[in-house]
């Protein structure tokens, strides 16, 4: 049943997607589109719950804005957003641009995903990021749970130096992320950095350079889960 209905939003985002364009160039479009950010993309759970956090000086984490809410980064001084969601041709995205070139705000796109680990070279880059994004920045994923909550984890570690340990605590249900769920992938990609680097000061940079292999993590995850393995 979950996956009919989730069939039947997924052919609606389709459709829509017909209507609009990054230029919303009739009252039409730009309807559908809003329509389609409120309903499609959840956005109308997200109206009065940014899922917000500093997770360090001038480092925020967040879910998907809206305009209103880029509006208000632009007001705290935010100059730099990080989209962990990548660019696409959906109402979320088109809106999310437009609004940051209004505001004056650099968008920085990266492909990341909640249920899968991402590759090496995004991990790699994600990092390399993090050591030149103008701060103050704010990353965010669609509900700010678990990709956000991936990156604000391995922001600390490689910035500001946190024990494994410690930066777990962004993957976290304080910020509506559950292990035990298929999100639980991101959790493990962690807890193998934290056994393999036990008796070692090895980096996490250094970590995913030389033995992060994500299907490997992926096998073991399904593994324990009893889940079948299937290749991506």
């Amino acid at each position: 049943m979950i996956q009919n209905i989730a069939r039947r939003l997924k052919q609606r985002q389709n459709r829509l997607e017909q209507y609009y364009g990054p230029e919303f160039t009739s009252p039409k479009a730009r309807f559908n589109a809003q329509r389609s950010f409120l309903w499609d993309d959840h956005g109308i759970l997200r109206y009065f719950w940014a899922n917000r956090a500093e997770i360090s000086p001038g480092v925020w984490r967040a879910n998907q804005p809206s305009p209103a809410h880029i509006e208000k980064y632009k007001d705290m001084g935010i100059r730099t957003i990080l989209n962990l969601r990548g660019p696409n041709n959906r109402s979320h995205y088109i809106f999310e641009k437009l609004a940051c070139e209004a505001a004056g705000i650099d968008l920085v796109d990266l492909q990341t995903n909640a249920h899968r680990l991402a590759s090496k070279a995004t991990y790699l880059k994600l990092l390399d990021l993090f050591e030149t994004l103008d701060k103050p920045f704010l990353m965010h994923c669609k509900s700010g749970a678990d990709r956000a909550g991936l990156a604000s984890a391995l922001y600390l570690m490689h910035i500001d130096g946190l024990p494994v340990a410690e930066a777990k605590k962004q993957l976290s249900a304080r910020f509506i992320h559950f292990k035990w769920l298929k999100t639980g992938i991101l959790d493990h990609m962690l807890d193998s950095y934290e056994a393999d680097t036990v008796d070692t000061k090895t980096s996490i940079q250094d970590w995913i350079a030389n033995s992060f292999d994500p299907n490997a993590l992926k096998r073991q995850f399904e593994t324990a889960r009893g889940a079948p393995n299937r290749n991506d």
